[in-house]
């Protein structure tokens, strides 16, 4: 493992891939990212998310909780070229590896991954300090379905690290009044999600589910809310929905259009 002093002295096309380890295209601004070959990947979950959370400014802060290979800081930065971007994963080698995307990518100084614990994250970081916050947090509860025997894996998927109760508490925390938490999820969970901001000072503004196909039923959704210390101010705004696929197995227009954004 390097060194801060190591990957500070290496350009970015010299940062060194590790055992089980490969460079792959995020299709925007010419980035990459370094992903494990047998561990947790991004999905199009976290592509949607990026893309959900819209346009940072030069002066905005953004922290996104779980952050994993930091996939959504790096597609996040692509997108916009400014603003401030921290990364914050519990796993030490996820945080190692995703800084040296950023340093691959040259967006060390807007990009920043830091290994701690999502729990306690306005503790480390004080309260209402960030502009926007995302996460793309595990969507199953404990003790149901199959639990994967890696720990990394199951950590992904399951809340063995974390509760969504948590992350909805933290994120709140997190955020500055008027600020915008953006989070995406099983679709099985809306009803879940939706009592759980408003009891952390989170007002729902916008909800887009995701189908696979036309004709089917969402299986997640992205939703956004804002931080308001007095309560609600406008009503939920649910979107049109967004398919995945179109009847050949191919992205549709739409899906296109996130990705050549």
């Amino acid at each position: 493992m390097m060194d801060g002093a190591e990957m500070e002295e290496r350009r970015p096309d010299e940062v060194m891939l590790h055992e089980d380890e490969e460079i792959n295209d995020l299709l925007r601004r010419n980035y990459r990212i370094i992903q494990k070959k047998s561990a947790f990947r991004f999905g199009i979950d976290a592509v949607l998310l990026a893309w959900f959370a819209g346009e940072v400014s030069d002066s905005d802060r953004v922290v996104d909780l779980g952050s994993g290979t930091g996939v959504i800081p790096l597609l996040m930065d692509a997108r916009n070229g400014c603003g401030q971007y921290t990364g914050l994963e519990i796993d030490p080698r996820m945080t190692e590896m995703a800084s040296r995307s950023a340093l691959m990518n040259g967006c060390e100084d807007r990009v920043h991954f830091i290994h701690g614990d999502l729990r306690s994250a306005s503790e480390r970081f004080g309260k209402g300090c960030f502009d926007k916050v995302t996460s793309n947090p595990p969507y199953w509860k404990a003790g149901t379905g199959k639990l994967n025997p890696d720990p990394m894996k199951a950590a992904s998927r399951h809340e063995v690290l974390c509760t969504l109760e948590e992350v909805v508490r933290e994120a709140a925390a997190l955020l500055r009044e008027g600020g915008h938490f953006y989070l995406v999820h099983r679709a099985e969970r809306r009803t879940e999600i939706l009592d759980l901001l408003p009891a952390f000072t989170l007002t729902p503004e916008r909800l887009l589910p995701v189908c696979p196909f036309r004709g089917k039923e969402a299986n997640l959704i992205l939703v956004s809310a804002e931080k308001a210390a007095h309560g609600a101010t406008e009503s939920l705004r649910e979107e049109p929905p967004l398919y995945i696929y179109d009847g050949q197995g191919n992205y549709t227009e739409e899906v296109l259009r996130i990705y050549r954004e």
